[in-house]
């Protein structure tokens, strides 16, 4: 019974701490990923830019910056919905029928990276 508290203890401990370099860990793999295919595909120039992406991971990656950048980009996402919903009344206003079909499907494409961004939990 001591052993199973141990374990149990053991694991409490160290899954988050595995969870917490996941981020981080999940980037670098997402990267390697893009240099497997970079180099199948002879694009040097991808490859080398790749690798100093993956250097730079390494060296400076931490899970608070990726989660405050995960943020700023919702809240860029929400700034340009509001622009998009703006130009889109403005063009309601002028009554122009393909300035507002263009502006809705802008909108709409906006509404959708958001969603796409908040779908991402950190």
């Amino acid at each position: 019974m001591k052993h199973v508290a141990a374990l149990t203890l053991a694991l409490l401990i160290l899954v988050p701490a595995a969870q917490a370099n996941s981020l981080c860990a999940e980037k670098e793999q997402e990267i390697q990923r893009q240099i497997s295919y970079a180099e199948q595909h002879n694009n040097s120039y991808r490859v080398a830019g790749l690798k100093k992406a993956l250097s730079e991971v390494q060296a400076h990656c931490t899970d608070s910056k990726l989660i405050a950048s995960h943020q700023e980009k919702i809240a860029s996402q929400k700034r340009e919905i509001i622009e998009r919903q703006a130009d889109l009344e403005e063009a309601r206003l002028k009554g122009d029928p393909d300035k507002i079909v263009k502006r809705e499907q802008k909108l709409a494409k906006a509404e959708s990276e958001l969603k796409s961004l908040e779908k991402r939990q950190y």
